[in-house]
């Protein structure tokens, strides 16, 4: 039964525990690139870079490309619900809880194909 980490450090030790980091890398640059959103995260790329790095990139989406993201949020298919419930008041909290919401919704794709 697939279990949703609590936070982006346990779901990306998660990932590399059970040797599936550079699939979830995969995902995430797959869905980056049917977004339209172009983003290379190297398969070599340390799980805290990767987390920074999404975390600026989701950061400059808001700032800049607020459609660009909303389209991104719809092609990985973060749940509304879990973004409405965000609060909005402080722009990198914000990038950097929906980074998460990214991350744990790519990981749950990773997850549930390697599994069944």
């Amino acid at each position: 039964m697939f279990i949703a980490p609590q936070n982006t450090d346990l779901l990306l030790s998660e990932a590399q525990k059970e040797e599936l980091y550079l699939k979830l890398i995969e995902q995430i640059n797959k869905d980056f690139t049917l977004a339209n959103e172009n983003v290379d995260f190297q398969v070599s790329i340390a799980p805290i870079d990767l987390k920074i790095q999404l975390h600026e990139k989701i950061y400059r989406l808001i700032q800049h490309k607020f459609a660009e993201y909303l389209n991104l949020l719809y092609i990985i298919d973060v749940p509304e619900n879990e973004i409405k419930k965000l609060d909005g008041s402080d722009i990198s909290e914000l990038a950097e809880q929906v980074a998460f919401l990214i991350l744990k919704r790519e990981w749950q794709k990773v997850w549930f194909r390697n599994r069944y």
